[in-house]
């Protein structure tokens, strides 16, 4: 089980290495009992028996030399006595093979670059398309990123009762649904990763720009995002589309500090002081944008095109100095790849600043009647911002009016309110 300092350290001491190891390492956990049991759910449950165990005996015996290997150690030998217990033992045994560990995984720590397969799978499996969206977010919260339920409900500002639903569901769902838990090859895995990529993007996203509440940033879970982000892009070295996620939540996750004023106000883009980017950040996404475009033997696809276009601001010292005209371009050739309304208001962002607002009008204009942005307030926001630079004020204020109606977001409904009011001044 491996050997355990010497001194005792103090309960709450205790409790708090347990609390902070079990959250670094569960998703290790849970993916390497998955193996053996063949249930995300039950793996849940066993992880969550190796936490109590070290609950009961960190305090008094104190915290091993590996705590992780600990806490799999028992996992694992609880899915294995579980897995005996069955009736059809023999059958189980055969599938997940004879020479099933026992025992404690090797004491002296992995080599870091050697990152077990079993997350990959787990990756997969919780993002599996058979899953909603929301139940994809919600189990991949909670089993990758370890994730409490509270904390997940509000992150979305929604019950904890309907997190709770949501994860028991997904977790029913693919253990009735018989989804088998293995990393797809060729056609399925190309069509799954999709799924995966989306997942991590929804959750960054969620927290770059909150749907809904008080604050416009929550920090958590873009941190969550960016950490899976990077976890896929070390599991799968040889996926373009994985780099091109990663250096785009780089670059993203770059400007947070700029995006807010002192009282938690947005900043736009234009306006932000970009002294406070980390270019730490901005390092790392340059390095995985040239993995992307190492890896990539065809036409780039979506998340590497918006991790150029994110590049191109990252190396504009100033607003006034960003390749718009480039940036046009890579929108142009994003809506080609992944046509989307949203996409094509992006690019009407991007034409504004390189050939003008009327231009960009007749673009946006045209998505006016899209089902899909008929509640979007940044139509109307994009729209009031082109109708002001225009000199039609009262248009513009309509505009900036009817995208606060729509944002549920108190911070953005704050500046759209401002921006209108200096439509009438």
């Amino acid at each position: 089980m491996g050997a355990v300092t010497t001194s005792q350290p103090s309960h709450t001491d205790a409790r708090s290495s347990v609390e902070t190891v079990f959250r670094m390492e569960s998703p290790r956990i849970i993916a390497g009992v998955t193996r053996v049991v063949r249930d995300v759910g039950i793996a849940e449950e066993l992880a969550q028996d190796a936490l109590v165990a070290a609950l009961e005996q960190w305090p008094r015996d104190g915290v091993p030399d590996n705590p992780g290997a600990w806490l799999m150690a028992i996992a694992r030998r609880k899915a294995v006595d579980l897995v005996r217990r069955r009736e059809n033992y023999a059958r189980k045994l055969a599938e997940i093979g004879r020479d099933l560990p026992e025992t404690a995984p090797p004491e002296e720590p992995a080599d870091p670059e050697d990152i077990d397969d079993d997350l990959l799978r787990l990756v997969f499996t919780t993002c599996h398309p058979v899953l909603s969206a929301e139940a994809r977010t919600a189990l991949t919260l909670r089993l990758l990123g370890g994730l409490t339920t509270p904390e997940i409900a509000r992150a979305f500002l929604v019950p904890e009762a309907t997190v709770a639903q949501r994860i028991v569901r997904a977790k029913r769902t693919l253990a009735t649904k018989n989804i088998a838990f293995e990393v797809p090859y060729g056609p399925d895995r190309e069509a799954r990763l999709g799924s995966v990529l989306d997942v991590i993007y929804l959750i960054f996203n969620e927290g770059y720009a909150a749907t809904a509440g008080d604050d416009l940033l929550r920090p958590s879970l873009c941190e969550d995002a960016l950490r899976l982000a990077r976890l896929l892009s070390a599991l799968m070295p040889k996926e373009p589309e994985v780099h091109g996620l990663a250096a785009l939540l780089e670059f993203q996750a770059s400007r947070t500090a700029a995006r807010t004023g002192p009282r938690g106000e947005p900043v736009l883009l234009r306006d932000q002081n970009r002294s406070r980017w980390n270019r730490m950040l901005i390092a790392r996404g340059i390095k995985a944008l040239g993995r992307a475009e190492a890896t990539s033997a065809g036409a780039p696809g979506p998340y590497v095109l918006q991790a150029t276009i994110a590049a191109c601001h990252a190396h504009a010292y100033s607003y006034e100095e960003t390749d718009w005209q480039t940036i046009a371009t890579l929108y142009a050739l994003l809506a080609a790849r992944a046509p989307s309304p949203v996409v094509e208001l992006n690019r009407a962002v991007a034409v504004s600043m390189a050939e003008g607002p009327g231009p960009a009008l007749e673009i946006v204009d045209a998505l006016t009647d899209e089902p899909a942005l008929l509640d979007y307030h940044l139509l109307p926001s994009v729209r009031g911002d082109l109708l002001a630079r225009l000199g039609r004020t009262t248009k513009a204020r309509a505009e900036f009016e009817r995208a606060a109606a729509l944002t549920r977001n108190e911070r953005e409904r704050e500046l759209l309110l401002a921006r209108a009011r200096e439509c009438g001044q």
